[in-house]
C-alpha cells in the first residue's frame, strides 16, 4: 500500500547541538547506526590530516587559499575558525544529497546553527540537547576523567553560554535517558520529514490517484 514514505521527498539538515556532556554525539552515533537515510556532514578542514583519517569520509582536507575561495564564492553553508584551523560545510556534497531525499546530520554549535539557517532555512530542523540539571553535566564532566577540574569548570562556564542561546532552537531535548532522547529526536524527524513542503512528489501522486492528465 501506499503511503507518504513513498512520495519522493527532499532530504532535511538536522542539527543537533548541545553543551559538552550533555550528550549529542552519543545521541547522533545512535540516530547514525539505526537510521540509514541519515548521513553526517562532511567538513572541509585546512589543518592536515590524522593518522586513519579518509579524504571525504573524515574530512574534505584544502589547504587555507582553497578555503577562502569557497567562501569567498559562497561554497560553504557555514565556516569557523578553531584556534588556528578553519572548518566549514561545503555546500554542493549537502545539496546533492538533499535533492536525492537523503537527511543530513550536522554536529554544529549556535554559531554554526545561526549561518545554516542564514542560507538554507527552509531546510533546516534544529534540535538543543540540554543536560538535566547543571549538577549532572558536571559529574557526567568529572566522570570522563579526561580533564582537570579547572578544565570542567571552564567548559561548564561556556555551557552556560551555549545554553542561553537555546531558544534559536526548533526543538529543545532534556537528556536524562539515552534511549528516550534517541526516540524523541525520531519522533521529530519522522514528522519533519512528512511535511508538505518536502512531499515534492506529492502533487504527481494526487495527480495520478486522481486520475488527472
Amino acid at each position: 500500500m501506499n503511503n507518504l514514505t513513498d512520495i519522493q521527498r527532499r532530504g532535511l539538515m538536522l542539527v543537533l547541538s548541545s553543551p559538552s556532556g550533555a550528550g549529542k554525539t552519543t545521541i547522533s552515533k545512535a540516530l547514525l547506526e539505526r537510521d540509514g537515510n541519515l548521513t553526517l556532514s562532511v567538513s572541509a578542514t585546512t589543518r592536515p590530516p590524522r593518522p586513519g583519517e579518509v579524504e571525504g569520509r573524515d574530512y574534505f582536507f584544502v589547504d587555507k587559499n582553497a578555503f577562502d575561495a569557497m567562501v569567498a564564492a559562497g561554497e560553504m553553508l557555514e565556516h569557523a575558525q578553531v584556534f588556528e584551523n578553519y572548518y566549514g560545510t561545503p555546500k554542493k556534497p549537502v545539496e546533492e544529497a538533499l535533492s536525492k531525499g537523503r537527511d543530513v546530520l550536522f554536529d554544529v554549535d549556535w554559531q554554526g546553527t545561526q549561518q545554516l539557517r542564514e542560507n538554507a532555512r527552509d531546510d533546516l530542523v534544529s534540535i538543543f540537547v540540554l543536560p538535566p540539571s547543571k549538577e549532572e553535566l558536571e559529574r557526567r564532566l568529572f566522570a570522563r576523567a579526561q580533564d582537570s577540574e579547572d578544565v570542567v569548570k571552564k567548559r561548564m562556564a561556556k555551557a552556560n553560554e551555549e545554553m542561553s542561546h537555546h531558544s534559536e532552537y526548533d526543538y529543545i531535548i532534556i537528556n536524562v535517558d539515552i534511549e528516550e532522547s534517541v526516540s524523541q529526536v525520531q519522533s521529530v524527524l519522522t514528522a519533519e520529514r512528512l511535511k508538505l513542503e518536502r512531499l515534492v512528489g506529492l502533487r504527481n501522486f494526487i495527480t495520478d490517484m486522481c486520475g488527472e492528465r
